[in-house]
């Protein structure tokens, strides 16, 4: 192993770490004291650990749920991705138990009981871990380690998308155990850990597409190239209803840009048409580096 991919390889089991103490801290600290089953193994755990102590008198552990569960989905993975990614899940999953034992012994920030402050700050830091050990190309196992499974599968299915489905119906499992009001919710909770997983996988550079129609293009794209140091792309058209030839520019700019865009745009050529639409992510010259 070369000196590079090392770094990579600390680089990544540092942010597993990093991520799996946010997600046990926010389990502990929000989530288990309230009963919110918000989905994935964490939810299914607090299910589990009420049962068992209502029938056996033992609530098993939710650090001991991690690892029964989390064994099958172990061999899968390795089988898809091969023992690297399963090696790192299989650390990010077992220290996830650990994890979840010692922020058990983390003072609690709310006190009394509030469900709604519980659901959102819970759903935050399960959130904000589970992105970060998803790019680190490992999971903490449960409904994440499943979600890349079957996103190795379906590629075009989201990974949130299909971590919302799996956590939905464990929800419904919550709802029976601790009631519906709980699990309204944990619903919210759910949706929140989708978004704050897609902002850290995903990314959060968000930019302005923009398509331009006018007979003044090349001064368009001129002032554009000068003004914001930006590209821009032509493209030949054909009004359908006017059967007139137009021509159209295609231009990527930040959020910042929009307002100087439409400017440059305005001055030049007032009967100009624009559509504007929202990026998700821009990478390459000019944004973030592929």
């Amino acid at each position: 192993m070369n000196k590079s991919n090392l770094n990579k390889t600390c680089y990544d089991y540092i942010l597993i770490m990093i991520g799996v103490s946010i997600a046990a801290f926010g389990v502990n600290q929000f989530l288990v004291p309230a009963n919110l089953v918000i989905g994935g193994l964490a939810g299914l755990a607090i299910v589990i650990e009420h049962i068992t102590k209502a029938t056996i008198g033992y609530g098993v552990p939710l650090w001991m749920s991690n690892i029964i569960i989390n064994i099958p989905l172990f061999a899968i993975s390795i089988k898809q991705r091969g023992l690297k990614f399963g090696t790192k899940s299989m650390f990010a999953a077992m220290y996830f138990s650990v994890a979840l034992w010692y922020t058990e012994f983390i003072p609690r920030v709310l006190i009394n009981e509030n469900l709604f402050l519980s659901s959102i700050y819970g759903a935050i830091s399960l959130g904000a871990g589970v992105g970060l050990v998803l790019r680190a190309s490992a999971t903490t196992g449960g409904s994440d380690m499943a979600a890349s499974i079957i996103q190795y599968k379906f590629e075009s299915l989201t990974i949130a998308k299909i971590m919302m489905f799996i956590d939905s119906t464990i929800i419904l499992m919550g709802a029976i155990v601790f009631g519906v009001e709980r699990a309204m919710y944990a619903l919210v909770s759910v949706y929140v850990v989708s978004k704050v997983v897609s902002t850290i996988v995903e990314g959060v550079n968000f930019a302005k597409a923009v398509l331009i129609i006018s007979n003044k293009s090349t001064e368009i794209s001129e002032s554009v190239a000068s003004k914001l140091k930006r590209g821009s792309t032509y493209i030949k058209g054909r009004g359908m209803y006017t059967k007139v030839e137009k021509d159209m520019l295609f231009i990527v700019v930040s959020q910042k840009q929009i307002v100087s865009l439409r400017k440059i745009v305005k001055d030049i050529d007032p009967k100009a048409f624009i559509t504007v639409s929202d990026v998700r992510e821009a990478l390459g010259e000019g944004f973030m580096k592929l």
